[in-house]
């Protein structure tokens, strides 16, 4: 296992109400140095949930909402942050009910997804939901978010979607039908 480099200094270079830039100065095994930024999150970091919601066999829940970081209406997964206290099936739970009107009798943890690992310190829970039952709490979101469903036998299709980006989102879906298969229950 290679060495990690050696921290020679860190600064918070930028900051705004959910982010932090942070400087870190580096020096590797062989000796060279670099400095690196990187997006870090504010407060505690608590992490974030996103939830493969099964509404039938075949039939993932999709989410529509407004995303600041495209200036755009996209579709992906339900998802959201951990509260202080919260563990990840609970967060899961209540993210799901808050964004899609579901509830789940069946929850499990599936893996542990980071967006860009070279530039970002977050990382998101990625959670299985089955025996889905109908439940809304309110949440923080500004505008009810429309629900969809996509069928896990055209994850292809859904990538060249215009309205869906998100490469955690197509991975956590590709990882449960391939995990479902294996377990038989369902059949690609």
């Amino acid at each position: 296992m290679r060495q990690k480099p050696t921290v020679l200094a860190r600064e918070i270079v930028a900051s705004s109400r959910l982010f932090r830039v942070e400087e870190v100065q580096l020096r590797f095994s062989n000796g060279v140095e670099r400095t690196y930024e990187r997006l870090v999150g504010r407060g505690a970091g608590y992490g974030a949930v996103m939830i493969v919601a099964m509404i039938d066999e075949d039939h993932a829940l999709l989410v529509e909402e407004y995303c600041g970081g495209t200036d755009e209406y996209e579709v992906s997964l339900p998802k959201g942050l951990i509260e202080p206290g919260e563990d990840v099936l609970a967060a899961a739970d209540r993210e799901l009910k808050e964004e899609a009107g579901y509830g789940a009798r069946q929850l499990e943890h599936i893996t542990e997804l980071s967006l860009s690992p070279g530039y970002m310190s977050q990382k998101i829970q990625v959670v299985l939901a089955t025996d889905l039952y109908e439940e809304r709490l309110e949440g923080d979101e500004p505008e009810p978010m429309r629900v969809d469903k996509v069928n896990l036998r055209e994850l292809s299709s859904l990538a060249q979607n215009e309205q869906f980006s998100e490469g955690r989102a197509l991975a956590a879906l590709y990882l449960v039908r391939d995990l479902l298969t294996q377990r038989g229950a369902f059949t690609a």
